[in-house]
């Protein structure tokens, strides 16, 4: 049985399942450049000296300098260098200089700048759908609490220790919600963490997040928030990105799918727990929402995201 706390942003990192693909130290000296492209994989680097280019594809190169921290959680590809990038015949094969180590540039250069970088998958059926809630990318400075996750996941990853895999899906757990709820969410894009910061909708999406088998309307949620019914509609739309019953029935699709996947509950039991009064209910939202039927879409093998390499 699934069961997921009802603080939204929680719910959301909770449900996404994260676990640790690749965990490294990466050492630069010198002109240096490495380049991936079609990864899809959640990204996270802590500059612990020096300072690098890092240029995501779709966005504006951002400079990271030490005490930086960024999260991307769904990375396509990116390029990250020396401010000064090498020409392009330079080779670009990292050196593997112990476990989880990695040395960029001309080794005779001294080491200008080290990170710890990690790559991790989302273990869950509804991934795409959930990281659609969050930012393209996070980027903070002077943030230790967060940046001092890093070193303990890096560490608990060298490591081979009882309970190794329950500590390091907490910590990225923990890492994911500092590192969300870290910055202005003014300045981010529509979406969770700006509906959330705003007062006349956290409300509203904490009781979408904590009662997906309850009956919803736009009417009672405005009301809770004080506002007029169409007055709320905009401000949600525009705050979060989708309108009220759209956000609502992505997040019950989003715990359905989850619950299909885990198994051990009919189609029934599944239709009350995300607000649908039947199962054949349930089965035409279901397959109207994601274009197969719950029984086809749960027969069908999850596939994990490969391991990344540097």
């Amino acid at each position: 049985m699934l069961d997921t706390p009802s603080d939204p942003l929680s719910s959301v990192v909770t449900l996404l399942k994260p676990a640790v693909s690749i965990s490294k130290m990466v050492e630069a000296g010198g002109q240096w450049l490495v380049e991936r492209h079609d990864m899809a994989s959640p990204f996270y680097c802590a500059m612990v000296e020096g300072q690098c280019r890092l240029h995501i594809t779709g966005r504006d190169p951002v400079t990271l300098r030490a005490g930086d921290f960024v999260l991307i959680p769904h990375l396509q590809g990116f390029t990250m260098s020396s401010e000064v990038p090498p020409p392009p015949h330079v080779p670009r094969v990292p050196l593997e200089t112990g476990p989880g180590r990695f040395r960029l540039g001309v080794s005779e250069a001294p080491v200008d700048v080290r990170a710890l970088v990690g790559h991790c998958s989302f273990d869950t059926p509804a991934s795409d759908l959930l990281v659609s809630l969050l930012p393209d990318m996070i980027h903070v400075s002077g943030q230790s609490r967060l940046t001092g996750l890093v070193p303990v996941i890096h560490e608990e990853t060298r490591a081979d220790r009882p309970g190794r895999g329950m500590i390091l899906e907490r910590l990225l757990e923990v890492l994911l919600i500092e590192a969300l709820r870290s910055g202005p969410a003014a300045t981010l894009p529509p979406g969770l963490l700006r509906g959330l910061s705003d007062p006349k909708l956290a409300g509203a999406l904490q009781r979408i997040h904590a009662e997906a088998g309850s009956a919803l309307s736009v009417s009672d949620m405005a009301r809770a928030a004080g506002m007029s019914r169409s007055g709320f509609f905009e401000r949600f739309r525009k705050q979060v990105g989708r309108a009220p019953m759209e956000y609502a029935t992505d997040w019950r699709m989003a715990v359905a799918k989850t619950l299909l996947r885990h198994g051990g509950l009919t189609n029934a039991e599944i239709a009350l727990k995300v607000g649908y009064g039947s199962a054949s209910a349930f089965g035409l939202a279901f397959t109207r929402h994601e274009g197969v039927s719950p029984g086809a879409f749960a027969n069908k093998k999850q596939l994990r995201l490969p391991r990344v390499p540097l």
